[in-house]
């Protein structure tokens, strides 16, 4: 017998030991006519409640689905609110397929998808899944009165109401949450009417990613008017100012409080600071109570303190992104940063509510 003979032997008789030895798994055949359960159809979105809040009247969406059989699937019919949108029965696997099936004209209110699916043997399973697309966006925690997700649009969705674009502002092609995240620019800031904003007690929370130039900046300022120094605005005696500094390589956030006859200062030093070369976001939240405030960097609290209360007296403008127009006098001008996810709130957030706010949006 020849050598290569020999050789093709033996390795048959090698690879059937291997089979009994279990190094390949046996293929089990499936009986016929033993069908014994109807299709499971697992619905993944949209999920029973309201969707997102979008400005839009109509919006798209892509409905997601999976559905598995233990013989063979035989169609799926989708329908919402009872109008069939969708049908499937060819398969590339008969027993498990998942389908994104896109749905562009949902209108505003209350919906119903319904998906069926039968198998081979006549067994049907079907799942519903109630839910809304809102009309109004819906605030999404307890006392919050101001959102805006910067999502391709300068827009507060709560109120509905656009900011007023001073320069030339633009977006960051990237975000902390959602679709993208404020970036900032030269002499370019928002600024929005104080309406229903300056309350007793005064909350904010946002995603930040620092940019160290320039070397100073306003963050987030409502401040009254400085009658006394119009082109280099620095009263401080009502409102809040929330900003940045050098402080070595990195940039230090401060707050600085306005009690209606004089100022309060909350600066956390170090622990405040922030790394511009990391790259990374920061959560940051200021807590303003009729008792106390703090400043918190990813949800740890870095100044906090007590002090008489907030005086909001001639403060009527918003500005986020920049000192100006009310906060200029020491050079706290535009900030390059991004700034994403911005909510107001009018009570003090708890540092457990920061912390539940950060783990809903972490980046």
């Amino acid at each position: 017998m020849k050598l290569t003979s020999k050789l093709l032997i033996a390795g048959l008789m090698a690879s059937s030991i291997a089979c009994k030895d279990g190094y390949i798994d046996d293929i089990t055949p499936v009986p016929q006519g033993t069908d014994e359960t109807p299709p499971e159809v697992s619905i993944n979105f949209p999920e029973p409640g309201p969707l997102t809040w979008v400005p839009e009247e109509v919006m798209a969406i892509n409905i997601d689905f999976e559905v598995t059989d233990d013989i063979e699937i035989q169609d799926i019919i989708v329908t919402l609110d009872g109008n069939e949108i969708g049908s499937f029965a060819d398969f590339k696997d008969y027993r498990n397929t998942a389908i994104k099936l896109p749905y562009e004209n949902l209108t505003n209110g209350d919906h119903r998808l319904t998906v069926t699916a039968n198998d081979l043997s006549g067994k049907t399973t079907t799942n519903t899944v109630d839910f809304e697309k809102p009309e109004n966006y819906i605030p999404q925690y307890e006392g919050e009165i101001f959102y805006m997700p910067f999502d391709d649009a300068y827009l507060d969705l709560v109120s509905v109401m656009e900011a007023t674009i001073v320069g030339e502002p633009s977006f960051a092609g990237e975000s902390a949450g959602g679709a993208n995240a404020y970036k900032g620019a030269a002499d370019s800031y928002l600024t929005f009417p104080t309406t229903d904003l300056t309350n007793a007690e005064f909350s904010a929370s946002f995603w930040y990613k620092v940019n160290a130039a320039p070397d100073r900046a306003g963050i987030l300022v409502i401040g009254p008017p400085d009658q006394a120094n119009p082109d280099a605005q620095n009263n401080r005696t009502a409102g809040f100012r929330l900003f940045r500094e050098a402080a070595g390589s990195n940039q230090r956030i401060k707050l600085n409080v306005g009690n209606g006859t004089g100022e309060n200062w909350f600066d956390g030093g170090a622990s405040a600071d922030l790394n511009p070369s990391s790259g990374e976001w920061a959560h940051i939240a200021i807590s303003i109570s009729g008792t106390t405030c703090a400043v918190y960097i990813n949800g740890n609290p870095v100044s906090q303190g007590d002090y008489p209360g907030i005086s909001w007296e001639g403060c009527d403008i918003l500005s986020i992104g920049s000192g100006a127009p009310r906060f200029t006098g020491w050079g706290h001008l535009s900030d390059n940063s991004f700034i994403d996810e911005l909510r107001i709130f009018d009570k003090a957030l708890s540092q457990a509510e920061i912390q539940g706010i950060m783990d809903d949006e972490q980046p």
